[in-house]
């Protein structure tokens, strides 16, 4: 928290300087930064004199031997240490992008309808967590595979640091269980790939051309080849300079697909931007592994025992059911809280 004081101090300056506000986008930018430190800083001020308040209530009930006031005490001090707890994981999260919402896709790798089924499983994982939450998720497209699961989704997730916490769901998730379309019930090895893109409003930072724009349009099509509709609705918007491409068949309208087909093409290019801004080692576009053996993030083992582990930080349970009903905090704060020990060590 000192690094954040010191740097409210230094932006508290900056605005103090003759002639910050003829540079009006500089001078707004300053003052997002400046309120995001002070939220932090006096957050952090009130959790503190809370807690000298009940230590001193403590000392107190304790001296006059108040076993009710004690008991109080306990619940809220406990009360506090949560508190507590949620602003310094929350702190991990000090990337601008962080508190964004968050565009989710998911796309099954080597293994056929079993991986289809996968990815429907992680689908419902990450909706179900987002329900946890308090975030509202919106399925932005979604291509249903031919006999189970889906093809490919995309989910946008809303929510303060939607898109910091799951940033650290990005990889390959691999999958061990005995497979329900195996009619010889044998075990089979699944893998799903999962992206993160930080949800952008407005326009980002980045000119996108429409001459770079390769725009097509075809039937919306669904499980088992059946159309969704007879008109060519479907949009798939193709960047030419850098092969990145989107698609929305989920709406009736063109116009509708189009524009949400251009919502994640544009948050697609400001990451894969941001990335080579910023050289991360863990960029998305530039460490995108081949969706098989040996290159998952993590394992969720059902046969023959239950495991979920994350192969990161070595983070593990026995609850998989449990995990795949959302309940994922647990790898992603270990996650992020090595990322920052890294972070403070460099």
């Amino acid at each position: 928290m000192d690094s954040r004081e010191a740097r409210l101090a230094a932006l508290t300056r900056e605005m103090e300087r003759p002639g910050f506000w003829n540079d009006q986008s500089n001078a707004q930018a300053t003052i997002d930064e400046t309120n995001t430190h002070k939220r932090w800083t006096e957050g952090w001020k009130a959790l503190r004199l809370r807690l000298d308040d009940l230590m001193a209530l403590h000392d107190l009930a304790a001296e006059e031997e108040d076993e009710a006031t004690l008991t109080d005490v306990e619940r809220d001090l406990k009360a506090v240490e949560r508190d507590i707890s949620d602003l310094e994981f929350r702190n991990m999260l000090g990337d601008p992008d962080d508190e964004l919402d968050a565009i989710l896709t998911i796309h099954p790798g080597a293994g056929g309808t079993e991986s289809n089924d996968w990815a429907q499983m992680l689908m419902r994982m990450y909706v179900r967590w987002a329900e946890r939450h308090g975030y509202a998720a919106e399925v932005l497209d979604l291509l249903p595979g031919e006999e189970a699961g889906i093809k490919s989704v995309t989910i946008e997730i809303k929510g303060k640091y939607a898109y910091g916490y799951l940033k650290s769901e990005a990889g390959v998730h691999r999958l061990v269980r005995i497979s329900p379309f195996d009619s010889n019930s044998r075990r089979h090895t699944s893998f799903v790939s999962v992206f993160v893109y930080p949800d952008k409003e407005g326009d980002v930072e980045i000119e996108v051309k429409e001459e770079d724009l390769k725009i097509d349009t075809y039937r919306a099509g669904g499980a088992g080849g059946q159309h969704v509709n007879k008109t060519s609705s479907a949009v798939r918007i193709t960047h030419i300079p850098t092969g990145i491409v989107a698609q929305c068949q989920n709406e009736r309208s063109q116009h509708k697909n189009k524009g949400t087909a251009m919502k994640i093409l544009k948050a697609r290019l400001y990451q894969r931007h941001k990335e080579e801004e910023q050289k991360k080692l863990d960029a998305i576009e530039s460490t995108k592994k081949k969706i098989e053996w040996g290159s998952q993030i993590r394992s969720y083992v059902f046969h023959p025992y239950t495991l979920v582990k994350d192969h990161r930080t070595d983070t593990e349970t026995g609850s998989v059911s449990a995990v795949m009903d959302g309940d994922i905090d647990r790898f992603i704060q270990a996650y992020l809280s090595q990322n920052s020990q890294k972070t403070v060590a460099s």
